[in-house]
């Protein structure tokens, strides 16, 4: 007999309950569609703008819209059996993810080295201030809908999620320093310490992905959340 919870009738979930979980997953398919945009945006003006902190910013974008899959998965999994452990289709998204990091981090270090063998610098950074305010606007706006939804629903793993996107904002914040201080200075080596800062949360990223492919456990910088009451 499998040791795993057996997964609850979908009536035990109240209206309420549904209508929260339905939210849920609109904000990852809203995340998914962000991330992609967001993506398209800045690895076009990062190439034309000869900007590598900002191309990286726009594959991480592509990589967290990856990421993004496996969370609307989960919601799916959790709404129908909350105490279920993570499925292959979660610790593939995972292991994908993790992997592209790790890719990432190689591109911009090894981009880092060219830059500074060829004293390259970005043609103008201004995109970037744009773009990473915007960024940092839209996921400080979903990491707040986001625990709300997990707090009604007495989540920890949707409250994990949110914590998680924290990270996102970490980078954009790189994004926008990176790329104001080099419109105020022009100082070339500001880009390719911006492209390093991203390959440090990229790497920190990836490491986290396979941690938690070959577990249950929630994001680590939620680890110690505690479960909150229902609103």
């Amino acid at each position: 007999m499998s040791s795993r919870t057996e997964a609850p009738p979908p009536a035990d979930l109240s209206t309420e309950d549904r209508r929260l979980y339905r939210t849920a997953y609109r904000l990852a398919v809203f995340t998914i569609a962000y991330n992609l945009i967001e993506g398209l945006i800045s690895t076009w003006f990062g190439t034309v703008d000869e900007s590598l902190t900002l191309f990286g910013f726009g594959i991480d974008s592509f990589i967290e819209a990856v990421s993004g899959l496996g969370i609307a998965h989960m919601v799916t999994r959790i709404r129908e059996n909350p105490t279920g452990e993570r499925d292959r289709f979660e610790q593939t998204a995972l292991r994908v993810t993790g992997w592209s990091f790790y890719l990432l981090v190689a591109g911009l270090c090894g981009s880092i080295v060219v830059n500074v063998l060829t004293s390259h610098r970005p043609e103008t950074t201004f995109a970037g201030v744009v773009i990473s305010v915007i960024s940092i606007g839209v996921m400080l706006a979903l990491i707040w809908a986001k625990m709300r939804v997990g707090r009604s629903l007495n989540s920890p793993a949707i409250i994990a999620d949110a914590h998680c996107t924290t990270v996102c904002v970490y980078m954009s914040v790189v994004l926008l320093v990176a790329s104001a201080a080099y419109e105020m200075t022009g100082f070339a080596q500001l880009d390719n310490i911006g492209a390093a800062a991203l390959a440090f949360f990229s790497f920190r990223e990836g490491r986290e992905c396979f941690r938690k492919s070959r577990s249950n456990e929630l994001c680590g910088c939620a680890a110690d959340v505690p479960a909150p009451p229902k609103e």
